[in-house]
């Protein structure tokens, strides 16, 4: 074989080879480049997909946690608020028993012609409100039974019976009006009128003196104060004012309605009375 042929064909071969070779990597490099943009597009994808849950599940619990600091904030100022309310509520007791011993204070101050026992109210059962209280002073601090009992300026009620720490006190708003009758008089301009206190009339909250004389003139505004006449009561203690004027119901008898001078709802504090030249009722 003429070996000019011989290497014409290897050259061609060589040629081939390099071409091809070219070739191939210029198409390996351009489908590394594909490739390679096609794994990275599928892991942006999947980046996506994945992160996305995991970003809504760190939201979550975000708003859970501020849900829960906004409901331990609220817890606290619910229970702040709730503090608040039972200051107003203390002081506002204080300032009831403040005005309640300063009336006490002040009836001292008009009755310097009595020996005068301050007490606190310790027991006032709801079934009786209106008829009884107990006070925690009895017959070791010179309670007595009968003895007149007064709270802020105005005539309450009497001892009713003593033991030797307390004391029951009948009230003139009692039901059973035979307990407790006190003698009145009610003061005018000219002469004073007498009669007695026997009853209450609990839809009005008035107390009700009777035996009245007929002709007798009655003004309202009169203040009414115990006569001292039954025996059972000191003078001139203040029971209330005049409001009604009526006849009873025989005719025979004029019948005044009288506002008591003491709130009989709300009593906290106490005066026993007792007159300083009798030693008692």
């Amino acid at each position: 074989m003429n070996p000019f042929f011989s290497n014409k064909k290897l050259l061609g071969v060589v040629v081939t080879v390099i071409a091809l070779g070219s070739i191939l990597a210029i198409s390996m490099g351009a489908g590394s480049t594909f490739i390679t943009q096609g794994v990275n597009d599928v892991t942006s994808i999947l980046g996506r997909v994945v992160a996305y849950p995991i970003n809504s599940m760190k939201d979550f619990i975000e708003d859970i946690q501020d849900i829960s600091d906004t409901y331990a904030e609220n817890q606290e100022l619910k229970q702040k608020i709730e503090a608040v309310y039972e200051l107003e509520v203390k002081l506002h007791d204080l300032k009831k028993d403040n005005e309640k011993m300063k009336e006490t204070l002040d009836l001292q101050d008009t009755l310097n012609d009595y020996s005068l026992i301050n007490a606190s109210v310790i027991a006032r059962n709801p079934d009786s409100w209106t008829d009884m209280l107990t006070i925690n002073k009895g017959s070791t601090d010179g309670i007595e039974k009968n003895m007149s009992v007064m709270s802020g300026n105005g005539l309450i009620g009497k001892v009713l019976d003593v033991n030797a720490t307390s004391a029951r006190v009948v009230l003139l708003s009692n039901s059973d009006n035979t307990l407790i009758r006190v003698a009145a008089m009610i003061q005018t301009e000219s002469d004073p009128i007498y009669g007695i206190i026997t009853g209450y009339d609990f839809d009005t909250d008035q107390l009700i003196m009777s035996q009245i004389k007929a002709n007798q003139d009655i003004q309202i505004g009169n203040k009414v104060v115990t006569s001292g006449l039954g025996g059972m009561s000191p003078s001139s203690l203040y029971i209330g004012t005049v409001e009604e004027v009526a006849m009873d119901r025989q005719g025979l008898y004029k019948e005044v309605k009288i506002k008591p001078a003491a709130d009989t709802n709300d009593i906290r504090y106490v005066t026993v009375v007792r007159r300083l030249s009798e030693g008692g009722e």
